[in-house]
């Protein structure tokens, strides 16, 4: 350590005695003196004459301060004590006086608050220690040095002294706050004019980013970085923009700027231009500034306007995002402008030709083209012809023979057809195109192929409840009528005769090929047996029946030779009963004979009661004691039509009901078979098994 203050050495009272007596006066004080050292004197290091301590505060003489500590020789006499010093001069008090004189010269004159020069004299990873001239050097972290980090010793700053002297004796030292104090005046009036600055983004923060402005870091909130909220932040850093400044506190060195601001009183200018130069028709360019589902918005330059869905394209669009993309640079056309409201209407399919004005000339009624399918809905398929123009394939048009239930059955989207042009509306911009004019239509050679009364093998495809569907070949169904199942007996489903799925011999009875129908016979397979049953069964002939049916005014018998006759309930032989099913049941033989024979209608008449006038009484009594009559409640009459054959009960007038509506149905036009696919299959797979029970 540097001695706190070095003084001459004082005489002793026999030397101050001595000089009174030879000066004879009052001692005077013994002047000291530096001598050089002896040979036998040792130093520590050499110092050199310029090199010098500082001054330290409220000490009247201050010593030298050299590196090294000076030594002072023990055995020189007191009244010459000597001052020695490493590079071992003597020197007077004059000089020494002098030497401290030019030392207090090179002390700066520091105080709190003031801005110095610094010089870093040592860098570490954390701080960066800095000689501003002053007896002790301070620390500065070295983040205040800003990125990217360029900091090296040797390298001179100004830094603001905060403080003299910390709790660790250092001096405390800010650059951040001497570049603050520096720029003050620069920001000080750009923010009371509201003038542009600009900056330089360093880093992304809690909230905002940093901002490299005239040297110090200025906060940037991320609601004032662009005019919409940007998604990656991270990718502006590095880049420097205009900025206005909207916040200021030199106490807490708070600076906040906004980009925004900038941008909106741009925006503000370009809109005010635009909109007097703004007309219907022009032709403009503009920025994809956002996408919905119906459309893009368009930003011309300081005003948006809106790109209709229906105005991007004079073909398809399902959606805006398959032609444009935010950030997008387009050419638009101005379709409206509502200056008072500020709306915009933009196209950009009205800057190409309008496709269909020579849509006649391009796509002649009857010739073939190509196309690829782009939508199919349920009652048909869109095909795209050329870009702009589609046609469509309704689900009639697709096949000759089958009934289609949905076009994706026959195409999908994507594929690539040949169809031929049936209809061109331009007015309407339609086109209507046939897939199944293709190829040639079946039904025209069907004659050729099937004649009438030919007999042809076919699979039972569909049943219903007037007949059954029975394709003859691929695609093409004929109906067997329920009334063309038997001749002998009355059929009420076809389920009785038919199964779906059975291989079947029918034949051809009629052939309609413009409204496409085949009329399918069953019975007519075999002759018709009551030309023949007239002589097997005259009036008056001995028969024995089978109870089938039994209906309110009589019942159904079958007779031999497969053939069903009626009995009249008075003809019963029972007059007390009012319902057959008091005496009666199905599937009791009885013994009948022959009353009318009508072979036009092809109805037999029988009757129990005139079978009894020609036998004897006992057997009539034997009859009675077979069929007693038995009381039945409408709940068991309710049940036994619900239980069907076995117990069935009907009226006169539901049977005559039932052939009417045979009938009815046979004279009526011929319905076009249900595909497999049908709707009426698909809600019951078994459909024709459920019908019939």
């Amino acid at each position: 350590m540097l001695p706190e203050e070095v003084q001459p050495t004082q005489p002793s009272a026999e030397e101050e005695k001595t000089n009174k007596t030879k000066k004879g006066g009052e001692p005077k004080e013994a002047k000291s003196r530096v001598t050089k050292p002896k040979k036998s004197v040792s130093r520590k290091k050499t110092i050199k004459k310029e090199e010098t301590a500082p001054k330290p505060k409220n000490v009247k003489v201050a010593t030298p301060e050299p590196k090294e500590q000076l030594e002072i020789k023990e055995d020189v006499e007191p009244a010459t004590k000597q001052y020695f010093y490493d590079d071992e001069e003597e020197y007077s008090e004059e000089e020494y006086a002098e030497m401290l004189q030019a030392y207090e010269e090179t002390m700066r004159d520091i105080r709190e608050g003031e801005i110095v020069k610094g010089k870093i004299i040592q860098v570490s990873e954390t701080d960066a220690l800095v000689d501003v001239g002053f007896k002790s050097e301070g620390i500065i972290p070295i983040i205040e040095f800003g990125e990217p980090l360029n900091v090296k010793v040797g390298d001179e700053f100004d830094v603001y002294l905060e403080s003299i002297e910390n709790q660790d004796g250092q001096l405390v030292l800010s650059k951040q706050k001497a570049d603050f104090m520096r720029v003050w005046d620069n920001i000080k009036n750009a923010y009371d004019n509201g003038e542009l600055v600009e900056g330089r983004l360093l880093r992304r923060i809690k909230g905002g980013m940093v901002v490299d402005l005239f040297g110090v870091d200025a906060f940037l909130p991320g609601s004032q970085v662009a005019l919409r909220p940007v998604p990656d932040l991270d990718q502006l850093i590095g880049e420097t923009f205009a900025f206005k400044i909207i916040k200021l506190n030199k106490m807490r060195r708070n600076i906040v700027i906004s980009r925004r601001v900038v941008l909106e009183e741009e925006r503000a200018k370009a809109k005010a231009l635009i909109i007097k130069e703004l007309e219907v028709g022009q032709v403009r360019e503009g920025t994809v500034k956002n996408i919905t589902d119906f459309g893009a918005f368009i930003d011309l330059g300081g005003i948006d306007g809106l790109l209709h869905i229906t105005d991007m394209s004079w073909g398809r669009v399902s959606h805006p995002s398959e032609l444009v993309a935010i950030g997008d640079v387009l050419k638009v056309k101005v379709l409206n402008f509502e200056q008072e409201r500020e709306r915009i209407s933009l196209g950009l399919k009205q800057l190409t030709p309008y496709p269909w004005e020579n849509v006649e000339e391009k796509y002649p009624v009857g010739d073939k083209v190509r196309g690829k399918v782009v939508s199919i809905t349920d009652y048909g398929a869109f095909v795209e012809l050329e870009k702009g123009i589609e046609g469509l394939i309704h689900i009639s048009e697709m096949s000759w023979t089958q009934h289609i239930r949905h076009p994706s059955k026959v195409v999908a989207i994507g594929d690539v057809v040949e169809i031929v042009v049936l209809k061109v509306d331009k007015a309407g911009e339609k086109i209507s195109l046939g897939l199944k004019q293709i190829q040639q239509n079946p039904w025209l050679t069907l004659e050729e192929r099937h004649q009438i009364g030919s007999r042809v093998t076919g699979r039972v495809r569909n049943l219903t409840n007037f007949g059954a569907f029975v394709e003859i070949e691929e695609g093409i169904d004929g109906l067997v009528h329920i009334s063309d199942l038997s001749w002998t007996r009355r059929i009420h489903h076809p389920s009785e005769v038919l199964k779906k799925g059975d291989k079947v011999e029918v034949t051809i009875l009629n052939i309609d090929k413009d409204n496409r129908r085949v009329s399918l016979g069953y019975k007519q397979l075999i002759e018709d047996p009551w030309e023949h049953l007239s002589e097997v069964y005259p009036v008056g002939t001995n028969v024995q029946g089978t109870i089938l049916r039994l209906l309110e005014r009589g019942v159904i018998v079958e007779l031999p030779e497969s053939v069903e006759g009626f009995v009249p309930l008075t003809q019963l032989g029972r007059p007390d009963i009012r319902k057959p099913a008091e005496a009666f049941s199905v599937g009791e033989e009885i013994p009948l004979k022959v009353i009318e024979f009508d072979l036009s209608n092809r109805k037999i008449i029988l009757s129990a009661k005139a079978y009894f006038e020609d036998h004897e009484k006992t057997e009539l009594e034997s009859y009675l004691a077979k069929h007693p009559v038995k009381s039945m409640t409408m709940g068991e009459v309710a049940g036994a039509k619900e239980m069907g054959k076995a117990t069935k009960v009907l009226s006169d007038e539901d049977e005559s009901s039932a052939e009417e509506q045979q009938d009815s149905a046979k004279q009526s036009e011929q319905k076009p078979p249900p595909s497999e696919n049908s709707p009426e299959e698909d809600k019951s797979p078994d459909n024709q098994e459920s019908s019939s029970t």
